[in-house]
């Protein structure tokens, strides 16, 4: 992948995506507020590409009502998983991801309070 033009005119895409970490948008924030309603419309996302063939990561910060654990929070993302929205306590990487039927996974092994 080399430096060169890109069509909608954004600098940063034009960069070369082997060599750099290139700050991007992403319609995450807005998939996951139609996957969990109360969500929608309360998120703003943004991506990073980086030299991978797939995948992205969407960071979640919160603010909350009253204290909690990072257990806490964890137990309540394991009890809110489904068909399409998968938790993870392993400790992945993007490449294992690939192929998976989830839109998205928690990652467990990320939560900080």
């Amino acid at each position: 992948i080399l430096d060169g033009p890109q069509r909608k005119g954004d600098l940063r895409r034009s960069r070369a995506g082997a060599v750099n970490i290139v700050p991007n948008s992403t319609g995450a924030a807005k998939a996951i507020g139609l996957v969990i309603p109360e969500l929608n419309g309360k998120l703003i996302g943004s991506a990073q590409r980086v030299p991978t063939p797939t995948g992205s990561t969407t960071i979640l910060v919160a603010t909350v009502e009253k204290s909690v654990t990072k257990e806490e929070i964890n137990a309540a993302m394991k009890a809110a998983a489904t068909e399409s929205f998968g938790y993870n306590e392993d400790e992945i990487v993007s490449s294992d991801i690939v192929g998976s039927t989830y839109g998205s996974i928690f990652d467990a092994t990320q939560t900080m309070v």
